[in-house]
C-alpha cells in the first residue's frame, strides 16, 4: 500500500511540474511590450499574407490558440488576440507554424489530424457506452459488460495520451523549425527578445507534453480504480 503511495505521489509530480512551469513561462511573458507595435490578431494577420497562406482565417477564440487544418484557421485566445506581450506574439508564431505545415503538406500533421477526427468519432461512442453501462449491469451477469467498461474507458481516456504523445514532433517543428526561423528572419523581435522567445517556443509545444502526461494520470487513476 505504501508503495502504491509513494508511486501516486511520484506520478503526480510527474504529470504536474510540465504544466505548471509551461503556466509561468506563458504568463511571466505576458506584459506588454514596449517595442512592439502590433496585437497577437494583428500578427496574424500579417503573417498569413507575409506566407501567402491562401485559404487560412485568422480568428479570436475563448478555447486558447490553435490551428485548425480542417476549418483552415488561425485561432487566437482572447488574451493574446488584443496583447502586444511577448507571450502573445511568440504564441501566434508558433499557431502561423502550424499553418505551414499544412501548406507545405507536413506528414506528421496530416497524420494527426486523421487521428484526432478518428479519436472524436471513438470517444463518442465510449461516452454512449460508459453511460450505458449503470443501466446493463443489473441486466446481465456476465463478463461483457466488464470487457465494454474496460474497452469504452480506455477509448475515453487513453486515446488522448496515444494522439499526445505520437504527434509531439509536430509541436517541436512548429516552433523550432518554422515559428523561431520566422521571429529571426523576420527581425519582428530584438535579440533579447528571442532568446526569450525561445523559451516560450518551448512552452507552446510542452503544453502538449503536460496535456498527455495529464491524461497518463487521468488513465492510471481509471486503471487503478478498475482492479478495486
Amino acid at each position: 500500500m505504501g508503495l502504491l503511495v509513494v508511486g501516486f505521489v511520484i506520478l503526480f509530480i510527474l504529470t504536474t511540474l510540465p504544466s505548471l512551469w509551461t503556466k509561468y513561462i506563458l504568463n511571466k511573458h505576458r506584459t506588454p511590450h514596449p517595442d512592439i507595435p502590433g496585437s497577437g490578431l494583428q500578427f496574424a494577420e500579417h503573417l498569413v499574407k507575409k506566407y501567402d497562406l491562401k485559404g487560412v482565417r485568422v480568428e479570436e477564440t475563448a478555447e486558447g490558440d490553435h490551428y485548425d487544418p480542417i476549418e483552415k484557421v488561425v485561432r487566437i485566445s482572447s488574451e493574446n488576440a488584443h496583447s502586444n506581450s511577448l507571450t502573445a506574439i511568440t504564441t501566434v508564431a508558433h499557431e502561423i507554424g502550424h499553418a505551414l505545415q499544412d501548406k507545405t503538406d507536413y506528414p506528421q500533421l496530416k497524420q494527426r489530424t486523421i487521428l484526432v477526427e478518428r479519436a472524436a468519432v471513438m470517444q463518442k461512442f465510449a461516452g454512449i457506452a460508459l453511460m450505458a453501462t449503470p443501466i446493463l449491469i443489473p441486466l446481465s451477469h456476465t463478463p461483457i459488460v466488464g470487457l465494454m467498461t474496460f474497452g469504452a474507458g480506455f477509448i475515453a481516456m487513453g486515446v488522448p495520451v496515444i494522439i499526445h504523445l505520437s504527434t509531439l514532433s509536430v509541436e517541436f517543428d512548429a516552433s523550432f523549425n518554422r515559428a523561431l526561423p520566422l521571429l529571426q528572419e523576420g527581425e519582428y523581435l530584438s535579440k533579447k527578445d528571442r532568446k526569450q522567445a525561445k523559451t516560450i517556443l518551448f512552452a507552446c509545444a510542452m503544453t502538449y507534453v503536460a496535456a498527455s502526461l495529464s491524461s497518463l494520470f487521468n488513465l492510471w487513476k481509471w486503471l487503478k480504480a478498475l482492479k478495486r
